[in-house]
């Protein structure tokens, strides 16, 4: 009996931290407001063993407005976009120069905001020092997942998805200890 609940308990807990195991290019908040002015971080890792991140190019999904950069010390960086001055819209964002190590995320800022309640889709590209190229534009359970910011015109109930994420491990934690503790009532686990 011991030996499964020992067993079901290292199975939530490797449930639990897969997500946090994998590293994937994310955009910060996960979840933002939408027509608001507000920073975004773009974090993409270096998984490559023995090269260094070069270059990150940054395609902006239509209706995400960015208006702004945070300096990026070390970095060129060059934007295509359409219109002028106001009108002004930015559709692709690169960075290059900068050497980003293995098990180390280059991290770039910019004020932006969303034109409406949905889900925005980034795409990134990533180039190494030894000439591969990852592109984060999969899909939610690839590899190489895209980047995504879900803007919401209230922030008081977050994502569904997320919060049933969460609501399920916790639950799930709570089933384990809840079994560990009646099984044992009281007794310490040898």
């Amino acid at each position: 009996m011991r030996f499964a609940l020992a067993a079901a308990g290292a199975a939530v807990l490797t449930l639990v931290l897969a997500g946090a195991a994998s590293a994937h290019a994310i955009m910060s908040p996960p979840v933002a407001k939408s027509k608001v002015d507000q920073q975004f971080t773009l974090s993409v890792p270096t998984e490559e063993e023995g090269a260094t991140t070069t270059e990150i190019e940054l395609t902006v999904p239509d209706g995400f407005s960015i208006d702004s950069f945070e300096p990026s010390p070390g970095r060129k960086r060059e934007e295509s976009a359409t219109g002028s001055g106001e009108e002004r819209v930015i559709q692709q964002v690169t960075w290059s120069g900068g050497k980003v190590p293995t098990d180390e995320d280059g991290v770039f800022r910019f004020n932006g905001s969303m034109n409406s309640d949905k889900t925005y889709t980034f795409q990134v590209r990533q180039t190494y020092s030894d000439g591969k190229v990852v592109d984060w534009s999969g899909s939610e359970g690839s590899d190489t997942p895209a980047p995504t910011i879900e803007a919401v015109s209230d922030l008081g109930g977050g994502s569904s998805s997320t919060l049933t994420i969460v609501a399920l491990v916790v639950g799930g934690i709570g089933v384990v200890l809840g079994i560990v503790g009646l099984t044992t009532r009281g007794r310490p686990l040898t």
